[in-house]
């Protein structure tokens, strides 16, 4: 990386992609509106589709299920609603069920009151507690309205991916709604919306290279649909108004077909997130790496180093050139545990520091974090106090 740093952060945000910053220049010098008749008009119009496409076929949906918004966030503020509408009919949702190591977005419960959400605890690992939620989907109270149940794909800070389709199954049967938060599995993983289970997936531009400020609603069917949040024209049909971002939306659209394209031609190797485990393992034997005993994302490592702050550890690393972060970006700036952590049993620690990688991470980047790592190791034992034997 320029500068001589090394940047390991890529859950948090991957840098700007060529291709992408190339579509996104383009669409700029695009005058018209994709909602114009005229040529120009036209013109926008076939880039905004031809991104459209591009996002559905990262995870094998139909292109007129893709519905744009300004990022992950507005997506799951507009699916965690009662609200839903079956063509013309309203629909209602009654109780949101959500895992305790979902990311904030998804915790925050959208438009649902404190009171219409139930929390589902995870085990060790971070793998949802699924006689938990087949309990409480059991005593749901089908007469308020339908249940929906929102997981991650795959958790921001372990990168533990959920047995979705697992957890669709138990939905199915209360005939509730699924909301997949797929942003971290994208392009990382093979997803397609039919195999989740999910009736909605949530996807992110810049966590694939490409620009921040636009992320998408995937549906695997059109006919149920939340009630909109952004309401106006009748842009993305009618489910989110206003006038497309078309540059950033192009540049997400470029993002995805190369990921696409990866994804198909060789997907990700372990390779790089394997001999980043047994570095620290063989640097720190008392390391913990969370998640370890589940299926995990093949970029993301979340490590525990005993009597050492993650707080402190991440300004040293930085110190040394390395970029990586002690939680979920989202976070920063607040002081205390990982909530991800504590949902999994491990809330009195000192934290965690989680390593994201791409799919062609330099091998030079990772020696360069195993060295850093030694020096603060190294640093840590010097300060130990030696203990005295009382013979």
């Amino acid at each position: 990386m320029a500068g001589n740093r090394a940047y390991l952060d890529y859950n948090a945000s991957a840098p700007l992609i060529p291709v992408a910053r190339d579509a996104v220049v383009q669409a700029l010098m695009q005058t018209g509106n994709p909602s114009s008749v005229h040529q120009e008009g036209r013109a926008a119009k076939a880039i905004l589709e031809t991104a459209r496409r591009n996002v559905a076929a990262l995870v094998a949906a139909k292109p007129d299920h893709v519905f744009f918004t300004s990022g992950a966030t507005e997506a799951a503020s507009t699916l965690l609603t009662p609200h839903f509408m079956m063509g013309r009919a309203p629909m209602r949702l009654s109780h949101l069920y959500a895992s305790a190591s979902e990311h904030p977005c998804i915790l925050a419960g959208g438009q649902f009151p404190a009171d219409q959400i139930t929390i589902v605890p995870v085990d060790a690992n971070g793998i949802l507690d699924s006689d938990f939620l087949r309990g409480a989907l059991e005593a749901h109270d089908r007469s308020a309205g339908l249940p929906l149940v929102a997981v991650q794909a795959a958790n921001n800070e372990t990168g533990v991916i959920q047995p979705t389709a697992e957890i669709g199954k138990v939905l199915k049967a209360s005939g509730g709604l699924f909301v997949v938060d797929a942003v971290q599995a994208a392009g990382r993983i093979p997803l397609n919306i039919s195999d989740t289970s999910a009736d909605y997936l949530i996807l992110s531009s810049h966590k694939i290279g490409g620009p921040k400020g636009v992320g998408a609603i995937v549906a695997v069917a059109d006919l149920v649909m939340p009630r909109a949040l952004v309401r106006g024209g009748g842009q993305e049909k009618g489910h989110r108004a206003g006038t497309e971002a078309l540059p950033v939306i192009a540049g997400f659209g470029a993002a995805a077909e190369v990921a696409t394209k990866r994804l198909n031609a060789e997907g990700w190797s372990f390779k790089t997130r394997d001999a980043i485990e047994q570095g620290i393992k063989s640097i720190a034997p008392d390391a913990i790496i969370h998640g370890e005993g589940a299926n995990r994302l093949p970029n993301t490592t979340f490590f525990s180093l005993s009597d050492m702050k993650a707080e402190t550890v991440q300004i040293a690393f930085d110190l040394a050139g390395i970029a990586l972060s002690a939680g979920s970006a989202c976070s920063s700036g607040k002081v205390g545990p990982s909530h991800v952590l504590a949902a999994m049993g491990f809330g009195g620690g000192t934290g965690a520091l989680r390593v994201s990688t791409a799919s062609d991470t330099d091998e030079s980047d990772v020696a360069s974090f195993l060295h850093a790592l030694a020096k603060i190791v190294a640093r840590r034992d010097r300060s130990k106090p030696v203990a005295v034997d009382a013979a």
